[in-house]
């Protein structure tokens, strides 16, 4: 079992706090419309280099919305979308976003043993840094297959050196979640003692459930109501940040057609077509930022309450 020492935001430092209110975390996974787990069991990985690729066009139109709305984020990237498109790669950093860990090949972490999730990091990372000169510190798991039966793989993460983690979603679902998890970023208590934050995706509690919000098919399927409501309701109850992420397939209602399970194609296709017009609705009427910016204030908050005695604990 991992113990967690949860942060609050309003003691991380008067950066992360603005006059408008908390700044939210930004975040895009970089992949085709070809490579996500809806599509796995039609699209062999051998198969990928088959399909007219779209994700160099799809992020470029992302990073022109950041530049509109004047907001900076992390870029979770495949290694193999690196290798092919590292002029993609030289963009989101000149600017001036976070590179970060999205795995190799979008393998399942919960279907890897530990030696094949460590060479699967090492490759990807070896190929985001190569091609950008710059150090990467996050990671997010393909599908947030991080869970309860594989949290050995926050050992990994924190013995390759990377710093955070965003793989956990604390709800239940057909796919993947970790619903009794801390709901907020937290400092993961590892056996090895050594030094990894987790920031999990947002959940609003309603009733005796935690409820996603603010990203993928939730962003796109859910109204765009819910999504304001529930942002609020995180910002003024509790406090905290939230994590709003998306895919750059998302605002791509014209990507090819793959002829999948129906569930699969009804949460893959669904409200692509308002899917950019939600977006620069979020963005217009909030502050966002990288997730490394954050969790380097949480560092510097943990490395404070440490020098006061300050622990309090919580169990994964």
């Amino acid at each position: 079992m991992f113990t967690c020492k949860t942060m609050n935001s309003q003691n991380v430092g008067a950066s992360n706090l603005s006059p408008g209110g908390l700044c939210d975390l930004l975040s895009v996974d970089v992949e085709d419309y070809y490579q996500v787990e809806a599509f796995a069991d039609r699209v062999p990985r051998r198969s990928w280099s088959d399909f007219p690729s779209r994700v160099r066009a799809n992020t470029e139109r992302v990073l022109q919305l950041f530049d509109q709305y004047q907001c900076r984020a992390t870029f979770f990237v495949l290694g193999w979308v690196a290798e092919r498109n590292p002029e993609v790669i030289r963009q989101i950093v000149d600017a001036n976003h976070e590179l970060a860990c999205h795995s190799y090949s979008h393998r399942r972490v919960s279907s890897l043993t530990p030696e094949e999730f460590r060479e699967d990091l090492r490759r990807a990372r070896h190929a985001l840094e190569d091609t950008a000169g710059v150090r990467v510190l996050g990671y997010r798991a393909p599908t947030f297959s991080i869970g309860r039966a594989n949290q050995w793989a926050l050992e990994v993460l924190a013995e390759e050196g990377f710093l955070y983690d965003s793989s956990i979603f604390p709800i239940r679902h057909d796919l993947y979640g970790f619903p009794d998890a801390p709901r907020f970023p937290h400092c993961v208590d590892l056996k090895s003692k050594r030094k990894l934050f987790e920031i999990p995706m947002s959940t609003v509690r309603i009733g005796w459930w935690n409820w996603p919000l603010g990203g993928g098919g939730y962003l796109r399927l859910l109204p765009i109501q819910y999504t304001q409501w529930a942002m609020r309701l995180i910002h003024q109850k509790e406090r905290q940040p939230c994590v709003v992420y998306f895919h750059p397939w998302e605002i791509d209602p014209d990507q090819p057609r793959i002829n999948g399970k129906w569930k699969s194609a009804l949460r893959h296709y669904t409200g692509l077509r308002s899917m950019e017009r939600r977006l620069k609705m979020l963005l217009a009427g909030g502050k966002f930022g990288p997730m490394i910016d954050f969790v380097r204030r949480l560092d510097s908050s943990a490395e404070t309450r440490a020098q006061h005695g300050v622990t309090p604990a919580c169990t994964l």
